[in-house]
C-alpha cells in the first residue's frame, strides 16, 4: 500500500478512508467503497471506481441477494448516516421498488 499517500491524505480524510484509496490505486482494477464526499472526491480524481453503501445494498438487491433494500435502508437511518430523501427516492427506484 502507498503509504506516502496514506498519510498525506490522513489529514484531510480519516484514516480508514485514506486507507481505502491508497489500496485501491495499489490494486487498480477494484471498486472502492466510500460514503464519504471528501473521499469520493479524490478518488474521483484518481479515476478509481466507486460505490458506497447504498450502492452496496442496490447491487445486493439486483443479484437477488436480499429481497428488498427497504429495510437496510430504514436501519442507515436509525444510525448516524445521512440518507436525504432524494437519495432514498433514487435507491428505491434503481431497485425498482418504487
Amino acid at each position: 500500500m502507498d503509504k506516502q499517500f496514506q498519510k498525506e491524505h490522513e489529514l484531510e480524510l480519516g484514516k480508514g478512508e485514506a486507507s481505502a484509496i491508497a489500496l485501491a490505486v495499489e490494486i487498480k482494477d477494484c471498486t472502492v467503497i466510500l460514503d464519504d464526499l471528501k473521499a469520493r472526491n479524490i478518488a474521483e480524481k484518481l479515476k478509481l471506481d466507486i460505490t458506497g453503501r447504498i450502492g452496496l445494498i442496490i447491487k445486493a438487491k439486483n443479484k437477488n441477494i436480499i429481497p428488498s433494500i427497504k429495510p437496510y435502508l430504514q436501519k442507515l437511518k436509525n444510525t448516524d448516516f445521512r440518507l436525504s430523501s432524494i437519495l432514498e427516492e433514487l435507491a428505491l427506484r434503481e431497485s425498482g421498488e418504487i
